[in-house]
């Protein structure tokens, strides 16, 4: 470390105190009264600043550069803006001591040898808090929470930035060691806070925030007037009694002198941001400054060790990257590496380290030796045993003990040293001297090698790997390169600063200098590129470059070297060079060249370092060759050509060798048909073809496939055509080709209609297939393309062409026909072109059916698939979807679904029981099926109101449907039906309306069962409510048997029969009322056909005639029964059927004669008409004037308002969901 004094200047006053401007282009100098502003560039005295009317004391310049204040005598602070215009003033109690700025807030502290003032630019006040002693210094911390007060007492008080005092530090030597200065470090990447103290006790100590001392005390020696770190925080200056700036690691390390004075330094700074210090002395001198912090640095091949922050060592490996810190504690002077050792030298002792280990990327060092002496020398070197000392024209060898074993003396002064390797204790050493001479130096030996002697002072020395060169580098910026043995000058090189050779390749090195590297290789040219810095280093394709503090190994590809061995065909040299680092495009032309110059070893090599195994090949195949007794080098160098792609020149090589057939198939190989054509001149039609073949062949591996498929046409080969065609989707071609093949031709036709497929052309598949006659393959398509809805293209064509006929009858046909096959999905299927296959030919509709069923039950069209499978005659597999569908509906609680599930199941069942072989099984799954589909309808009404918030449904309609579920319940309970939710719905409905007795049993129920915990208390509160009700059901609830008149109890043990003739009820299927119908049966020998017409006869019967007479007198209107009219009819032989009280338990039906049927109105019966096994079922309807609908679809009954408006709500059955526009029964 150097002080070069920039600029310096005189006051006749004591320079108490200095501050720079933040950006460092002015310096405020408290000098007597005044304060002096300065150019800190040059030293010129700016402007005077007068204010004060007594000595300035202190000076501080705030962070943001907009202004400082000064404290003075006087007892005043003023602050001045950063214009040198003071804008304020204010006053303490006593003279001011010291002033420091808050770095965030930009709050003043000010202090006085009594208090503190706080003054910040918002406020209009001071606050000021009192001390117990004379302040003598302040400094804020970093983030200006906190202010650090220097007593004269020795004591440190911590406080906040509102005065308040958080940690009070008491210094052991108390009032005898007052605190002089203080200052917080500045450095941002310090995780604590930390302060350092100087006390007239001649300490210099270091604390946290929290007051605990880091270390120990560090004895100075002096009296310190004044503390100051650098911008970052590394370095400390102390200046005081001793007439001289010191300066101090941030640990407390003395480095050195800055500047001796003439009297005691009061008040020193660092240049913020920089390297420059200012010094101001009590005798008025005003001394600035710039530190120079030498580099000292050792450097041996691939390990660079360097100082830092003057006391430690980093030793770091530029392959790698990595980097290990010594602390050593103390000024590091000199560095020295080599191998495995460090030699480290301090001021009062030399330490030798040594690797943990052998391994070259080991970084861990340890101690070896300590030579416990002080040293003086201008350069330092390690050997594997001893240390070189340099001493102006000596070399002093010595032990790692420190005992002196050899000395030379030089003619002139040593300019460079350097270790050039050799065995442990007989190192070999290379010096440059002053006057030109250049000597080996053996550690082992006296006598000193002189290798040669030049005119011009040596700079740098280099000696190559094998030692047979010397590269030097004189004071003239000019690089020599002699020949060791001969003395001889080989070249030379200006604007060269430093040299290295490169010690992997005996001819090459490398100089720097003028901003460039320059890389030389034997005596070709120099090859220049952009560089900073000097080169100390050279291996392999590493360059070692020293630029500034900084080592770096740099990546230089020697591409320019290896070419101009090339250009001289030296392929061995340039192999050489290559291997120290090209790009892979450099080794391919490394082998390409050696390969053309038949060097085939060298190419070898270069082409296993790319990894072209073909060239590799090449290679061998030629080697073999030669080994077989083959010596024809035209040969060879055409097989080397036709590799590189230089075909015609191979070919004359072939043909100049005797070889035309190799010439033929190289070109045939290469697809150069036309020149194979050129080159054989032959007109062979089967040569021709083949050749056409090959061509088409190249064409589509080279991805031109139209081109190859037009040439495969030519030629004949038709299914490669075809693939080509079909891969690409080419669907116009397809069908050129096969509307143009032969029907014979079956395998290429079937291709085409692969592809057709593949593509999504189906329709020109099946013209393919008809072509060939394959209907199988022709029913597959309809299959798989799954376009059941669509009409066959011929039956549109027909269609369209009738709208085009001028006959308006034909066209309102025509629409017609379109719009019953919308309605009628049958109508489809005979416009299919599948199914229209299937009808022709019967042995394909197991085929077509049994897929379309699928696609329709996937579609959720599962009545049409119920047809589907019926058609294709696979019953079974129906069953099974409808039952799936039909458990699924319950689980997941869409009781309504599952109520048509049901129906279409019990249809189905009727539908198998055709087959006398299964007529008993599936009759029975009928009526079960029929049952569960009434349960599941009327349970899905009593689910929806327990469910949700709002019912639809009237509380009669609610009531009824519990009573018919309760009554039904009386076995099994079928899964997902609830007894609770049928109880309580029947419990609240009842008990609403008045029917106490039943909501009395329906609550005693629910009792018994495991009721949900959302119902717990409704159910708890209406049983205790209920019990306040009368016992007895409300009389209009009594259901009633239209054959025998019989009031039947709402609680019908029996279930949903008559108490007495043990008549079935018949319920509407909307709101569960007992319906006014009794059902009778057909006398034996009365067949459904004859009992229908017998009805529709509808024999006359005598009217009966009124026997009210109404007459009208004097305002009044009266009815007057009339006796003596006579009653017709009153014999009716079905009424007397139906009156008469059956006594026991069986039950008897009623048995229509023919006469009875004959006597019966139409619109009085309903028949469900059942399709066969089953018999038709016949009601009659003992209130004609209530009318009665009838679903002719699944024949549950409604009164025909109720119908009306479901249908009109849902447009269709509520019940089997048949639409209201379709006409089928």
């Amino acid at each position: 470390m150097r002080a070069v004094l920039t600029w310096r200047d005189k006051v006749e006053q004591c320079v108490y105190d200095l501050a720079f401007k933040p950006d460092g282009t002015q310096l405020i100098v408290a000098a007597g009264n005044r304060l002096l502003v300065y150019d800190t560039s040059d030293g010129t005295l700016l402007q005077p600043l007068k204010g004060h009317k007594d000595t300035v004391y202190c000076v501080a310049y705030a962070k943001d550069g907009k202004r400082f204040a000064s404290g003075s005598a006087d007892k005043s602070v003023i602050i001045w803006t950063s214009k040198l215009e003071g804008i304020l003033k204010y006053t303490h109690n006593d003279s001011i001591q010291c002033v420091s700025y808050n770095p965030i807030t930009h709050q003043l502290a000010s202090c006085s040898s009594s208090d503190i003032g706080l003054w910040s630019p918002e406020q209009k006040s001071v606050s000021k808090h009192k001390s117990s002693s004379k302040i003598t210094c302040c400094s804020w911390t970093n983030d200006g929470q906190y202010l650090a007060l220097g007593m004269f007492n020795g004591v440190v008080s911590i406080r906040n930035k509102n005065g308040e005092e958080k940690v009070k530090i008491e210094r052991p030597g108390g009032s005898l060691s007052p605190i002089w200065s203080i200052s917080w470090n500045p450095s941002r990447e310090e995780r604590n806070d930390i302060l350092a103290v100087a006390d007239w006790g001649q300490k210099l100590s270091f604390y946290q925030l929290s007051g605990k001392q880091i270390g120990k005390d560090h004895s100075l020696n002096f009296d310190p007037c004044c503390i100051s770190y650098f911008t970052k925080g590394e370095y400390i200056l102390l200046g005081g009694s001793d007439k001289q700036v010191s300066l101090f690691t941030k640990d407390g390390v003395r480095l050195g002198a800055v500047g001796e004075q003439t009297s005691w330094v009061w008040t020193c700074k660092v240049k913020p941001d920089s390297n420059y210090v200012v010094v101001g002395c009590q005798d008025g001198t005003i001394s600035f400054y710039q530190l120079i912090f030498s580099t000292v640095h050792g450097l041996y091949k691939d390990r660079y060790a360097y100082r830092d922050s003057m006391t430690d060592v980093i030793v770091q490996h530029l392959i790698t990257e990595q980097k290990v810190r010594i602390k050593c504690k103390e000024l590091v002077k000199k560095i020295a590496i080599y191998k495995n050792r460090l030699a480290i030298q301090l001021p009062e002792k030399i330490l030798i380290y040594e690797l943990y280990s052998e391994d070259s990327l080991d970084m861990r060092y340890r101690v070896k030796e300590k030579i416990a002496r002080k040293f003086e020398c201008n350069l330092l070197v390690v050997c594997a045993d001893h240390i070189i000392l340099c001493q102006e024209r000596r070399l002093q060898c010595l032990s790692f003990s420190g005992v002196k074993e050899r000395e030379w003396q030089m003619e002139s002064l040593i300019r460079y040293i350097k270790v050039i390797g050799g065995p442990p204790g007989r190192e070999g050493l290379l010096v440059g001297l002053k006057n030109g001479q250049i000597l080996k130096i053996f550690v082992d030996n006296l006598f000193a090698i002189v290798l040669l002697k030049q005119a011009t002072a040596v700079r740098c020395l280099d000696m190559s790997a094998s030692r047979n060169k010397l590269a030097v580098v004189d004071e003239n910026d000019m690089c020599l390169v002699y020949d060791i043995h001969t003395k001889e000058l080989l070249f030379q090189e200006p604007n060269a600063n430093s040299v290295a050779w490169n010690t992997q390749c005996e001819d090459m090195l490398c100089f720097s200098g003028g901003g460039y590297l320059n890389i030389k290789a034997s005596t070709f040219p120099v090859h220049q590129q952009k560089l900073q810095g000097f080169v100390v280093g050279y291996n392999g394709s590493k360059i070692f470059c020293l630029h500034v503090f900084s080592m770096s190994a740099v990546e230089v590809p020697q591409s320019a070297p290896m070419y101009q061995y090339l250009d001289r065909k030296m392929f061995r040299e340039a192999y050489q060079i290559a291997c120290l680092g090209v790009t892979d495009a450099d080794w391919r032309e490394l082998a390409m060249e050696a390969l053309e110059g038949l060097e085939f070893e060298t190419a070898k090599k270069a082409f296993t370092r790319v990894q072209d195994l073909r060239y590799l090949e090449l290679i061998n195949s030629i080697e073999e060759r030669k080994k077989r007794g083959e010596t024809n080098n035209d040969l060879f160098l055409a097989d080397v050509f036709s590799y590189q792609g230089k075909f015609h020149e191979a070919a004359k090589l072939y043909k100049r060798s005797g070889h035309e057939n190799l010439a033929l198939d190289m070109y045939t190989e290469l697809r150069m048909f036309e020149y194979a054509k050129d080159f054989l001149g032959s007109e062979d039609p089967k040569e021709t073809k083949m050749l056409i073949t090959k061509q088409a062949d190249w064409a589509r591996n080279i991805n031109e496939p139209k081109a190859a498929v037009e040439m495969y046409i030519s030629a004949g080969e038709h299914c490669k055509a075809i693939e080509i065609s079909g891969e690409h989707g080419w669907v116009d071609m397809l069908i050129d080709i096969a509307r143009k093949l032969d029907k014979a031709e079956r395998e290429p036709l079937l291709m085409c209609a692969h592809f057709f497929k593949k593509l999504d052309n189906p329709g020109y598949a099946a013209e393919t297939y008809l072509k060939i006659g394959d209907l199988k393959s022709l029913v597959q398509l309809h299959v798989e393309t799954q376009r059941w809805d669509e009409v066959s293209p011929a039956i549109k064509r027909n269609l369209f062409a009738a709208l085009r006929e001028p006959t308006q009858s034909l066209k309102i046909k025509c629409f017609r026909f379109c719009a019953a096959s919308a309605v009628q999905k049958q109508t489809v299927l005979s416009l299919n072109p599948a199914f229209a296959l299937g009808e022709k030919h019967p042995e394909f509709k197991d085929d077509i059916y049994v897929p379309y069923a699928q696609w329709l039950a996937e579609n959720d069209r599962f009545e049409e698939a119920q047809k589907a499978f019926h058609k294709a005659g696979r019953q079974g597999e129906a069953v099974r979807v409808l039952e799936q569908l039909t458990h699924n509906a319950v689980v997941e609680s869409r009781f309504s679904d599952a109520a048509y599930y049901y129906w279409m199941l019990s249809m189905q069942c009727l539908d198998i029981a055709q087959d006398p072989a299964q007529k008993e099984v599936m009759l029975s799954k009928f009526h079960h099926f029929q049952h569960l589909a009434e349960l599941y309808h009327g349970y899905h009404v009593i689910h929806r109101y327990v469910e949700e918030p709002f019912s639809f449904h009237l509380p009669e309609t609610l009531f009824n449907i519990s009573r018919f579920l309760l009554h039904s319940l009386t076995k099994d309970t079928p899964l997902g039906i609830s007894k609770v939710n049928t109880l309580f719905t029947l419990a609240k409905q009842s008990k609403a309306l008045g029917a106490y007795k039943l909501a009395r049993h329906a609550y005693d129920k629910l009792q018994g069962l495991q009721i949900p915990a959302r119902f717990q208390k409704s159910i708890e509160l209406g049983s205790l409510t209920i019990r306040s009700k009368p016992f007895h059901d409300s009389e209009e609830l009594v259901p009633l048997c239209y054959r025998c008149s019989t009031n039947n109890p709402l609680l019908n043990n029996l279930g949903n029969v008559c108490i007495n003739c043990r008549q079935p009820f018949v319920f509407s299927a909307s709101s569960y009322e007992v319906l006014h119908l009794v059902e009778f049966y057909l006398e034996e020998g009365i067949t459904d056909e004859e009992a229908v017409s017998l009805i529709d006869l509808e024999a006359p019967r005598l009217k009966r005639e009124n026997k009210w007479q109404e007459i009208t007198s004097n305002n009044a209107q009266t009815l007057r029964l009339d006796e003596s009219m006579d009653s017709v009819g009153d014999d009716d032989p079905f009424t007397a059927k139906l009156s008469f009280e059956q006594g026991g338990s069986e039950f008897v039906p009623v048995v229509v004669s023919r006469s009875v049927l004959r006597s019966m109105s139409r619109r009085d019966v309903l028949i469900k008409r059942w399709p066969p096994p089953l018999r038709w079922q016949y009601f009659r309807s003992l209130l004609p004037d209530a009318s009665i609908t009838m679903c002719p679809s699944c024949f549950q009954m409604f009164h025909s308002e109720d119908y009306e408006l479901l249908l009109l709500q849902h447009t269709c059955c509520p019940y089997c969901r048949r639409r209201m526009d379709d006409p089928s029964p």
